[in-house]
């Protein structure tokens, strides 16, 4: 009797163990498909630490939970601060033309016109200087700006070759026609500087040559032409000297071959001239 309780019990121990061991197996929680076999229990246990007792140093196995996302508050873009644009006017107020450098160098070579410093940048000395040219050749608006007017007066003036003209022992008045300019020398000396000229146009071309004044008048009145010429000295046929009646530096015009002056040299000129004096014209004017 006690032989067969034994092996009873040793089949229901043998029972339940297989029927244990197969559960855990195919459990279908655990996510497995049951194909790679059944692991030992406790070996995916061992592998990730889930259930394993934390050590002295170690906390409590916790997960981490996730910080809340925190939107982020894109600032406006910002416009650029736009650069300043430099300025044309110098400290002095006086406005800074594109011939700055060069009208200085001119002046600075012609003389008479105060001090300027040659370095392309407008100050008070150097306005007044132009100013000053400005109102001696009757350029405008006078303003000391070294605009392109301003810059081909001074190119002319500063570079008329005064030995050009064969002057001899007495007074002679010259034009350089190819500049534009005209000035007077006594004894091979310059007696007046070369100042602004403008003579005969396109199909009034004035000769270059070597004439002589013949006929004066403070006052004449041009027939063909039917205005005034003031301070008049005739030297060749109907041209002579003479102040102008319009605005000397407009080149799209000129005289019918007169040699045309401003107020001040038409003035000059008079005094200085007489019949006899001898006048030379070199050089042609661009455009005739």
């Amino acid at each position: 009797m006690k032989r067969v309780r034994t092996t009873s019990r040793l089949v229901a121990l043998v029972v339940v163990t297989l029927v244990g061991a197969g559960a855990c197996a195919l459990d279908p929680q655990a996510g497995g498909s049951g194909g790679g076999g059944a692991a030992p229990v406790g070996a995916a246990e061992q592998v990730s630490g889930a259930s394993a007792a934390p050590g002295p140093d170690q906390p409590p196995a916790t997960t981490p939970a996730k910080p809340k996302a925190t939107p982020t508050r894109m600032a406006p873009p910002t416009k650029p601060t736009p650069k300043p644009k430099p300025s044309t006017a110098a400290p002095s107020g006086c406005p800074q033309g594109e011939h700055q450098r060069a009208v200085e160098a001119y002046l600075a070579q012609l003389g008479g016109f105060g001090r300027v410093t040659v370095d392309g940048r407008q100050s008070a000395a150097d306005c007044a200087a132009i100013k000053k040219f400005q109102k001696r050749y009757d350029i405008r608006p006078v303003q000391g700006r070294a605009g392109p007017t301003t810059y081909d007066v001074a190119k002319r003036l500063a570079t008329t070759d005064t030995g050009r003209c064969e002057a001899g022992s007495g007074l002679t008045f010259c034009i350089d026609l190819t500049r534009q300019t005209t000035w007077v020398m006594r004894g091979g000396e310059v007696v007046v500087a070369p100042t602004v000229t403008r003579t005969g146009m396109s199909g009034y071309r004035t000769p270059a040559g070597t004439y002589k004044i013949n006929f004066r008048n403070v006052k004449e009145w041009s027939d063909p032409y039917e205005v005034w010429l003031p301070y008049w000295q005739h030297f060749t046929q109907g041209m002579g000297f003479h102040e102008t009646t319009t605005y000397l530096h407009d080149k799209s015009i000129g005289s019918h071959g007169c040699v045309n002056l401003l107020h001040a040299d038409a003035v000059r000129y008079w005094e200085l001239g007489k019949v006899g004096s001898r006048v030379v014209l070199v050089g042609r004017r661009p455009g005739t």
